[in-house]
């Protein structure tokens, strides 16, 4: 598994403990940052980290800002990204489960270093069970390929 992970100002922090958690599990990760202390726009690390995702470069993305809205709504519009935002262990589960989501985003200011490790290793440990959930993916494609 590859994953791309960045972050706006708002998320450095928690960008840092995922990189983290995502080495002591020896999955492969390229950080594009940011590295700054002065604000910057997050659709200019959201956007081309969900591209390097839907081209098959990545498997995967963890994107983190303030609220982790942002970054969200940022990859959701890049065709054939299914961003999730997620602040609880439940939900982090479900859209693995449930949705085959393809990106993880989270807020800094949401939630705090040990919970946000703990919904990247349940995010990157559970695999999508297809199914029934297949066919809603599929709509949701078709309405993308319009």
């Amino acid at each position: 598994m590859k994953i791309i992970l960045a972050s706006d100002h708002g998320g450095t922090n928690l960008r840092k403990e995922a990189a983290a958690v995502l080495e002591e599990l020896g999955i492969q990760y390229e950080d594009i940052g940011c590295d700054c202390e002065g604000s910057v726009d997050y659709p200019d690390y959201a956007l081309p980290a969900a591209e390097r995702v839907a081209s098959g470069e990545f498997d995967k993305g963890i994107l983190i800002c303030g609220t982790g809205i942002g970054m969200s709504i940022s990859a959701n519009k890049v065709k054939g990204i299914r961003a999730a935002l997620v602040h609880d262990l439940f939900s982090a589960k479900a859209t693995r489960e449930h949705n085959d989501s393809n990106v993880l985003c989270m807020g800094e200011r949401v939630i705090g270093p040990g919970l946000a490790e703990e919904i990247v290793r349940t995010w990157v440990s559970t695999d999508y069970e297809g199914g029934r959930h297949a066919n809603r993916l599929g709509k949701i494609a078709e309405y993308e390929n319009k």
